[in-house]
């Protein structure tokens, strides 16, 4: 695998880093019924994260904490492995911090906390007419 996604991928990122974890779920359910390994566990991975943050924004405390687990499991399989567009590494440490701390802390905390994020490994050129000069 490279690190050259889908577009829908990036879509689901998107929604994901802005949110919208059920659309984010969706629209990685669709890559993931498709794809082969090592895709296939990126994409439920992540869709697992969003799910669980999504249960968390409904207060399903332990739905979010078993899918963080299950997500986070998953993505540890490939993290020595980072060819995927993104900081792969950063998520799962964000995601893995955040299970520990919505263990250990009451609800009301949880609701403050910042959520993990997904960020871009290499991030699109956004000037591709830049000259190299020697």
């Amino acid at each position: 695998m490279n690190g050259n996604q889908p577009e829908e991928f990036w879509l689901g990122v998107e929604q994901f880093n802005d949110g919208q974890f059920y659309a984010c779920h969706d629209i990685l359910e669709a890559l993931w019924i498709e794809a082969t390994e090592p895709e296939k566990t990126l994409y439920q991975g992540i869709l697992q994260i969003a799910v669980a943050l999504y249960h968390l924004e409904n207060s399903n405390l332990r739905g979010a904490m078993i899918l963080l687990g299950e997500g986070t499991n998953r993505l540890r399989r490939l993290a020595d492995h980072n060819n995927y567009g993104i900081n792969l590494r950063q998520l799962l440490i964000d995601s893995v911090n955040f299970l520990r701390a919505i263990q250990q802390e009451k609800p009301e905390v949880v609701s403050t906390m910042t959520l993990p994020k997904i960020v871009r490994s290499n991030p699109p050129d956004t000037d591709s007419k830049v000259s190299k000069t020697p």
